[in-house]
């Protein structure tokens, strides 16, 4: 919603300030097609020159999630911390062998089938898993598992910061692109000097639209959204540090409840249930 707000404002304030200072729209209106198919087109295609295939249809379903906001809300994060809770718990009461069953088939099992978003997700089934596996096979140093984890940890927030960093990329080049819209632009007027003043004088109005227009993208629209897709990415991550803490402090000795609740400070705090939400939430899961 308040992407749509910006937008809609981006191009009230700008082009409204232009026409009320007494500018002629005609001019931008007649040079735009141009230009936008030069600096555009460019764009585009250096776009394509300096991405991966999956960079860019990442880079494509990131300009949704820049609307769509998060995808992990408050209910979330408590399935994930409840799902943690109820596997530490089996493996410290139950020992390993009853929690085998649950990691080496996670679709079957009667623990990760109740939470479906988070089996969805297969990073995160992947990432539990593979850790409980490295604590069955007697890997007990909280350090090393640590030091895996958070090696896992950057990986994949490295790979999902490709598509913010290639918007970014195509931000910072489109100023350049608008240059050479531009000067392609005085070329052309360079060509019709004996032309009549105020056809030239609409000849290098036309030929700055590419200026005008490619720090307009790259500042107005493909550099926020490069940032706001960022700041998604980044606020994403911390569903997955939650799996590192839980388990690392479950491996230091803490039972179920305080390795959750270890886990619940790094949850990003618009979506942090309380102390109070998390108890009475593992509390039901306790007496089922």
């Amino acid at each position: 919603m308040f992407q749509i707000i910006g937008i809609v404002m981006l191009f009230g304030m700008v082009f409204g300030s232009y026409i009320l200072a007494g500018g002629k729209f005609g001019v931008i209106a007649h040079a735009l097609p141009h230009e936008f198919m030069a600096i555009g087109g460019a764009g585009v295609a250096a776009f394509l020159i300096s991405n991966s295939l999956p960079v860019i249809k990442a880079s494509l379903g990131g300009l949704g999630k820049t609307f769509s906001g998060p995808k992990w809300k408050k209910q979330d994060y408590k399935d994930l911390l409840s799902l943690l809770f109820q596997l530490t718990k089996t493996m410290k009461s139950k020992g390993v062998v009853a929690l085998e069953s649950h990691i080496e088939k996670p679709k079957e099992s009667t623990i990760f089938q109740k939470y479906p978003k988070v089996l969805k997700d297969h990073f995160a089934v992947d990432f539990i898993c593979d850790t409980l596996r490295m604590m069955t096979m007697n890997l007990e140093d909280p350090h090393q598992v640590e030091d895996a984890m958070e090696k896992q940890l950057e990986k994949h927030h490295h790979e999902h910061l490709e598509p913010a960093h290639a918007l970014q990329n195509l931000a910072d080049a489109l100023p350049a692109l608008g240059i050479v819209a531009a000067v392609l632009g005085i070329v052309k007027t360079m060509g019709s000097i004996t032309e009549p003043p105020e056809i030239l004088g609409g000849m290098i109005g036309g030929a700055l639209v590419g200026t005008f227009l490619g720090v307009f993208l790259a500042y107005g629209l493909v550099g926020p959204f490069a940032a706001r897709l960022k700041a998604i990415v980044d606020e994403e991550a911390a569903y997955y540090k939650i799996i590192q803490s839980v388990l690392v402090a479950h491996l230091h000795g803490n039972a179920a409840q305080i390795s959750v609740e270890i886990g619940r400070g790094d949850i990003p705090s618009i979506a942090q249930p309380s102390f109070v939400e998390m108890e009475e939430t593992l509390n039901n899961i306790t007496n089922d």
